[in-house]
């Protein structure tokens, strides 16, 4: 009987454990194109099952499937797998890093995704890049439905066609993937309102409802739309609408949470409030909950927050900070002005410098980057990797012997794990391995290395683009003959 119950509940709970997994397609270079034809959008992920940021995306994805399962019009998240059943689909559209997500549209590649890598971001996302970037409200019941939706909205209330209007859904066409946008011209809706020919910005309901606000029609005409604080002075920052919130950037990071404790979390977030009022248009300003950000606490060296906020920044070049003194409206006021005036020591995240660093490629980690790379009077290849990462395996011995062939010439081989690092803000490193030239002169403009990854075709570019012709290859990349 006993047996016969676990059975039950195993049989009971199987489809509840994978019903996200079910609703992704799973493609092959077989039906690919036939499969992706059938839904007019569908989101493609090309991964390798050994790669880790897909292993950590795949469950996210499958959520975000489930949640988008049944959308008007219908939306189908797929996958392949570049190593196995669709290594001619992947090398069709390039793809030449994991994961790597792209969009088509009946069929064909419309777009790069760039959106949220989590479940709710990314159905958000998806959703807002089909049908109309704004929602026609017909009735008082479809308005108190939109808004009923806890995601930060922008509504407008226009008598019938108005320069407004037109106004209005050209900035949601815009914006359409950062927010909902939702307009009506329903009398009943302006009547409830109150208004017409105006704009009203609404928070996520969970949050205090006297953030809303309406931004009139003559600023709107003037293109207001886009300056608004939509989240506030010191806003809720979340994953959804982190996009929102622009270096340089203050975030307090501590126990948000405005359905469980709304007296608490206000509590805190009125004395950030004190601060950002001082600072608004220099400085901004935003609150997190310290449960939903450990891996941007882990970025900054932090397993957990205590009972106090922790106060972290970032300035307009991106570079990391840390408020080390407690918590207090005076400490962070201190702070925020120090960021201003780049005046504080940036944190970086780092490896130990190696003791030696003799061998033919050389190592960065953070805290021995510019002396490494910027500033080695060199020109410079430098691999950014993963040590999980299969294809920055399959390099390491190119890599080596290309440094060894190059070991008496005017120029750096280097690598550096991107896991275990800060990379510098001005390399931009989305997969694994990621290779940037930098020319000795022009250290501050590195170009991606975008060639064959084979030790004759680096000494052909590098030869080709080489500050002063190498000592042993010519510019073609052949060796030189050595007289005797």
């Amino acid at each position: 009987m006993f047996f016969a119950k676990v059975l039950f509940l195993a049989a009971v709970a199987i489809p509840a454990a994978f019903a996200g997994e079910a609703d992704v397609l799973d493609l092959t270079d077989a039906d690919f194109a036939s499969r992706v034809a059938e839904t007019e959008t569908t989101l493609v992920m090309f991964y390798a099952p050994w790669c880790g940021h897909c292993k950590k995306l795949k469950p996210e994805y499958a959520k975000a499937a489930e949640l988008v399962r049944g959308e008007d019009p219908p939306i189908a998240l797929a996958k392949v797998d570049c190593t196995e059943g669709g290594k001619e689909t992947c090398n069709k559209f390039s793809v030449s890093g994991y994961p790597t997500l792209k969009i088509f549209k009946n069929g064909e590649v419309s777009q790069e995704y760039s959106g949220p890598r989590e479940a709710s971001g990314i159905a958000k996302y998806m959703k807002s890049i089909v049908g109309p970037a704004s929602k026609d409200l017909l009735t008082v019941e479809a308005f108190d439905a939109f808004l009923k939706v806890q995601e930060t909205s922008v509504v407008g209330f226009f008598q019938k066609e108005s320069d407004l209007k037109g106004v209005f859904l050209k900035y949601a066409d815009s914006q359409r993937e950062r927010l909902r946008f939702g307009h009506s011209s329903a009398q009943a809706v302006l009547d409830k309102q109150g208004e017409t020919d105006a704009i009203l910005s609404v928070p996520c309901s969970s949050w205090p409802t006297n953030s809303s606000r309406t931004l009139s029609s003559s600023r709107a005409r003037q293109g207001g739309a886009d300056h608004l604080h939509f989240h506030g002075l010191s806003g809720v920052r979340t994953r959804d609408t982190q996009a929102d919130f622009k270096n340089p950037l203050v975030v307090v990071y501590y126990a948000v949470d405005y359905v469980k404790n709304p007296k608490g979390t206000n509590y805190w977030r009125n004395r950030v409030l004190k601060v950002a009022k001082e600072f608004v248009g220099r400085v901004n300003f935003a609150v997190s909950a310290k449960d939903d950000y450990q891996h941007e606490l882990n970025e900054y060296g932090y397993d957990y927050v205590g009972d106090k906020p922790l106060v972290l920044a970032r300035d307009a070049k991106n570079q990391k900070f840390i408020m080390k003194d407690e918590f207090s409206v005076e400490n962070l006021q201190t702070f925020a002005g120090e960021l201003e005036e780049g005046a504080l020591e940036p944190y970086v995240k780092s490896e130990p410098i190696p003791e030696s660093n003799d061998a033919p490629v050389k190592i960065a980690v953070g805290k021995n980057f510019e002396d490494v790379v910027t500033n080695n009077g060199k020109d410079t290849l430098v691999e950014f990797y993963a040590p999980w990462c299969g294809h920055c395996k399959k390099l390491t011995p190119v890599y080596d012997e290309l440094a060894t062939k190059l070991k008496d010439e005017e120029v750096a081989i280097v690598k550096m794990d991107a896991t275990a690092n800060d990379v510098p803000p001005t390399f931009d490193v989305r997969g694994f391995p990621t290779l940037y030239w930098l020319p000795k002169d022009d250290k501050s403009n590195p170009k991606r290395y975008e060639g064959g990854r084979e030790v004759d075709d680096f000494l052909k570019y590098i030869a080709k683009h080489a500050t002063s012709e190498l000592k042993g290859f010519d510019r073609k990349g052949s060796a030189k003959k050595v007289e005797l």
